[in-house]
């Protein structure tokens, strides 16, 4: 019988840092559980419903008399966000366990690839979910008929199911990524980027939500995650070594991009400087859920404006450094490689200076400087 292998490897204690990474979707998935089982109980389900289920419902009737549930919005959403954030770290796990890690192991990739491939299949996932739910809510609620639903009716805190719960798991997504980048051992480099967009993910998205424009937050995404899942498609492809079908995915990126940068650009001008100011008010009015007033437009119209010119710039930065590189490249290539001609005349000269005297004049009976000289 051959002898037992020593283990070389030793489990983490329990509650460390390691220890904690390593089942961090088991954890998590057993807090979710707890407020699942909570429904389950007359005693526990009030509080436990504050997580799970949406909140403030109310039923109102159609022109045709016909009863509908809606939502609006508020502080307690808080608390639905913080169970579907909990959800989202558990699925991100999945998804990253049983689909990106055996990709990375067939690929061999290097860490920094790796980390990039992460984050890319993870991005790509979302914004196919996030674009197709959100395109679907879209012809579904009638709002693609005609550009004036984004600013008509306005305060528009009647939501239906569906939007409003595509905005809780917008939040709750990139509010879990915050903790992914210690569960994940986000490389220091990469830390401040992921922060960056994440934040600006949370504040655009958040205050669409709580002002009630989410119609228009709603169209704009939808456009946004579209290129979103195009880049990160011909980023997995370059990951993967398929340059040639990187590069025509890249292509149709960048004419998408542009395209919707310019479409983002003219309905946040139609909506918030023509559409929004024919029903402006003086004041916000919390209570009524409006806050269509002109320095709350003139904010959002600026923001919107400013986020779609910095990405603007970052892409025209970008291409330019990379023709620069390529034309730089090309002109080295074509340049022949100068070589020194040396003048061994004067090198023969110098080492014949060098010699002792004796040396040097046998050196010149012996023709040795001609010799050296017809070499050239």
């Amino acid at each position: 019988m051959a002898p037992k292998r020593p283990k070389t490897s030793k489990s983490p204690s329990i509650f460390s840092s390691e220890f904690i990474i390593q089942n961090h979707s088991d954890i998590v998935s057993c807090v979710a559980m707890v407020f699942v089982v909570g429904l389950m109980f007359q005693a526990t389900s009030r509080v436990a419903g504050l997580f799970v289920t949406l909140q403030y419902n109310q039923t109102v009737n159609d022109s045709a008399n016909v009863e509908h549930i809606v939502y609006s919005t508020g502080s307690r959403d808080l608390f639905t966000v913080f169970f579907y954030f909990l959800i989202c770290i558990v699925i991100h796990a999945v998804i990253q366990e049983y689909v990106l890690d055996k990709l990375n192991r067939k690929m061999h990739l290097s860490k920094i690839k790796h980390s990039k491939f992460n984050e890319s299949g993870q991005l790509l996932v979302f914004s196919l979910v996030s674009a197709v739910w959100g395109a679907n809510i879209f012809f579904r609620e009638n709002f693609v008929t005609s550009v004036n639903q984004l600013w008509e009716g306005y305060p528009h805190n009647n939501l239906s199911f569906s939007v409003k719960f595509f905005f809780i798991i917008q939040l709750a997504y990139w509010l879990h990524n915050y903790p992914e980048l210690y569960l994940q051992k986000v490389r220091k480099e990469e830390i401040f980027g992921r922060l960056q967009y994440t934040t600006l993910y949370l504040i655009i998205i958040s205050a669409a939500y709580f002002l009630n424009f989410t119609r228009v937050a709603l169209c704009v995404l939808v456009l946004h995650y579209v290129v979103e899942f195009i880049y990160h498609v011909a980023l997995l492809s370059h990951f993967s070594e398929k340059r040639d079908i990187a590069s025509s995915i890249f292509t149709v990126f960048d004419i998408f991009f542009v395209v919707v940068r310019l479409g983002t650009i003219t309905l946040a001008v139609l909506t918030f400087w023509y559409g929004l100011a024919q029903s402006s008010q003086p004041v916000i009015d919390v209570v009524a859920g409006n806050y269509n007033t002109y320095l709350i437009r003139i904010n959002c119209l600026a923001a919107l404006c400013l986020i779609q010119a910095g990405l603007m710039w970052n892409f025209i930065t970008f291409h330019l450094r990379k023709w620069r590189e390529n034309s730089g490249s090309s002109k080295r290539a074509r340049s022949p490689v100068k070589k020194k001609t040396v003048k061994i005349a004067v090198v023969a000269a110098e080492e014949l200076e060098a010699l002792p005297e004796v040396d040097q004049n046998s050196a010149t009976e012996n023709g040795s400087l001609r010799a050296r000289k017809a070499k050239k």
